[in-house]
């Protein structure tokens, strides 16, 4: 029997921040933080990487929402607070880290090595907090 599959990432969301993705953005957000930096630092392997990206997020999807435990907070608006406001710790806000959340609003994310560590483990951080609530 196939386990239940929640929906924890969704493609809308893995396809906009590909339209980012030259800089890795989606790929971070799946769950691929090597490759994301990678493409971070290439800008998409020189753009090849990138347009092929646009046809393995299917994919890459699948894998996150295996990967991953769902639950009360969710994966995309903690990414798209990241992406969009990371420097004034709205995703920590949201995910109940307060003190962090307003140290980073104070420092720019840690001047901004507190936002890369957390394109690094953002994913981990909401699963943990899913699976303390059961």
């Amino acid at each position: 029997m196939r386990p239940m599959l929640l929906d924890t990432h969704r493609k809308t969301i893995g396809y906009l921040l590909w339209i980012f993705g030259f800089l890795g953005a989606h790929r971070f957000y799946y769950g691929r933080p090597v490759t994301g930096t990678l493409w971070f630092l290439t800008l998409g392997l020189c753009g090849v990487g990138w347009l092929i990206d646009l046809f393995l997020i299917p994919g890459m999807d699948r894998e996150a929402d295996l990967r991953f435990h769902g639950g009360r907070y969710s994966y995309n608006v903690a990414w798209l607070l990241l992406t969009f406001l990371g420097v004034f710790g709205v995703h920590r806000l949201y995910l109940g880290k307060w003190i962090t959340g307003i140290l980073y609003l104070l420092t720019g994310g840690f001047f901004l090595i507190g936002v890369l560590y957390d394109f690094w483990t953002l994913n981990e951080q909401v699963s943990i907090r899913n699976a303390r609530l059961f």
